[in-house]
């Protein structure tokens, strides 16, 4: 999953209380929510940055976050509350502060309505990591 990006060091560096790597997995996360929603944007072409990307792709961060809790809940499972942890993420507000740090150094773009309030205590964090993990059984298997 790790990505050198020079940009996200940089943004580390200015608000170390968060890992490069959730920066990096709120990017996974990005992708995946506008996946989930049907408003994956196309490929950015070279020499396009994100901010030019087209409004209709825009997620609200109420809908960040749920595509967060998925993801997260599929790639590490009940370990998830512990990774986040380890990253130096609390609560739903993180992320927006995390969103914001992107913001202000043009890795993320939002729109005049957006704020950091949309992160708020939208969910107990672990809580929702703990309650909503549910073990994916294979149906294909012959047990």
């Amino acid at each position: 999953m790790t990505l050198f990006h020079a940009g996200l060091l940089e943004v580390v560096q200015r608000d170390p209380r968060y890992s490069y790597e959730a920066y990096e997995f709120l990017f996974h996360a990005l992708h995946h929510t506008q996946k989930m929603l049907g408003r994956e944007p196309p490929e950015i072409a070279e020499g396009q940055t994100p901010l030019s990307v087209d409004k209709r792709h825009h997620i609200s961060g109420q809908e960040l976050l749920h595509g967060v809790r998925d993801l997260a809940l599929r790639e590490f499972g009940l370990m998830a509350s512990t990774v986040f942890r380890q990253w130096g993420i609390r609560c739903t507000d993180d992320f927006g502060e995390m969103v914001f740090n992107l913001v202000g150094a043009g890795l993320m773009s939002k729109t005049d309505e957006d704020s950091r309030a949309d992160f708020h205590a939208v969910y107990d964090l672990d809580q929702a990591l703990v309650e909503g993990y549910r073990i994916p059984l294979d149906e294909g298997t012959d047990s």
